[in-house]
């Protein structure tokens, strides 16, 4: 499964504005500037995130773009339904949905809905707020991976020897 570029560009657009907001009014030609999405998608999105109640945009000389709510309070669901609608691996689970040549026979399908909620419920957890936090040096990489798994708790791929590595007999 892989975003659209348009739930990318939105996730980019609204860390960018996340990290700005409340030190001045920001516009979507700003957004654009530092995200290097282009001028015509960052105002399209501005306002399919406006819609969606994730940004407040005032017109006038001391208007611009503001979060409606806390970064901490957004997640990356909220941000992704919000330019591609709810979140589903599969289009048999909507309602009125009746093209699958599947449809009747499939076993899968009635747990799908299940899937697809383990899916939103993950990105549910990621807030805006964490996004824009930078991620730790780990390995000479930024956002590599944080912990290291200390070698004795990895099991053995071969069960004949011990995690110390001595063989048993």
């Amino acid at each position: 499964m892989r975003l659209s570029n348009l739930a990318d560009y939105a996730v980019v657009l609204m860390s960018a504005a996340a990290r700005q907001c409340g030190s001045v009014p920001i516009h979507a030609g700003m957004l654009a500037e530092q995200t290097g999405i282009p001028g015509p998608t960052a105002q399209k999105l501005v306002s399919q995130l406006a819609r969606a109640g994730l940004l407040v945009a005032s017109r006038g000389s001391g208007g611009g773009i503001r979060l409606a709510r806390p970064a901490a309070a957004i997640s990356v669901a909220d941000i992704v339904e919000a330019v591609e609608g709810p979140i589903a691996l599969t289009a048999c689970v909507a309602e009125g949905r009746h093209d699958c040549s599947l449809e009747g026979s499939c076993k899968v399908q009635p747990h799908w809905g299940v899937v697809n909620g383990a899916v939103r419920g993950a990105l549910a957890e990621i807030s805006l707020a964490s996004l824009v936090k930078p991620l730790p040096l780990a390995g000479g990489v930024w956002g590599g991976p944080v912990e290291v798994a200390h070698p004795a708790d990895i099991p053995s791929p071969n069960p004949s020897r011990k995690r110390e590595g001595r063989i048993e007999a």
